[in-house]
């Protein structure tokens, strides 16, 4: 088993498309050096819908999803703040807050967060409830040589980690649309039935490059 582990680990070394069904991404580490880089030739965007699951343990700030591009480190980024007990999304560095939300530690949350610049809403969904929706003024698309991280939360593009803000845990699931997905599609993810996977990121093919310490292994389930 740990070899079949450590040749995952280099295998996913280089960019490559892989099936991740079943499986997930282990952060096991407090470090500013793991991490996965998702990888999409997709560089403009007026609308997005991000979802995904983690299982964590730790009690301090924490992104989740970061997409960066050359203008704005936090085009769109989906963070933890322990202080306030919020879930954040930034949409070019503007900030929504959500607060209410029992994240509580060692269990899967499904997240799931749209955006449309039509309209300028943000939304989330924590594990099948739909949260208020807020204004954000950013009304034109997002642009530029996009960066997408797992692991870390990006201050500049494509760097500046902050070890007090990396993830450690389990990541799944990972799926971004380049439009706004109906309460119903959102719910069917949710509930992991049938739904469209993402068409910028599709957890089933997936292009990744792992940094560091991260692991791809079996999706860990409860045993009844």
């Amino acid at each position: 088993m740990k070899l079949l582990i450590v040749l995952a680990m280099l295998a996913a070394r280089a960019a490559s498309v892989q099936d991740l069904s079943g499986k997930m991404l282990t952060f096991p580490l407090q470090t500013n050096q793991a991490r996965v880089r998702l990888v999409t030739p997709k560089q403009e965007f007026r609308a997005l819908t991000v979802c995904h699951r983690s299982f964590t343990d730790i009690k301090r700030d924490h992104g989740l999803f970061s997409l960066s591009t050359s203008g704005s480190s936090n085009s769109f980024l989906i963070f933890w703040d322990e202080t306030n007990k919020e879930m954040e999304a930034h949409i070019r560095d503007q900030k929504s807050e959500f607060r209410g939300l029992d994240y509580k530690p060692n269990m899967w949350h499904s997240i799931c967060t749209t955006w449309d610049s039509a309209t300028g809403l943000v939304q989330l969904w924590f594990n099948g409830r739909p949260t208020i929706r807020k204004y954000v003024p950013v009304t034109s698309a997002i642009t530029g040589s996009t960066m997408i991280i797992l692991g870390q939360e990006q201050d500049a593009h494509g760097g500046g980690f902050d070890i007090k803000q990396a993830f450690v845990g389990m990541m799944s699931d990972v799926h971004m649309w380049d439009y706004v997905l109906s309460s119903c599609e959102i719910q069917s993810y949710l509930d992991e039935l049938n739904f469209t996977p993402g068409n910028v990121l599709n957890w089933k093919a997936l292009e990744f490059e792992i940094t560091d310490k991260v692991l791809v292994e079996p999706k860990s389930s409860v045993c009844h």
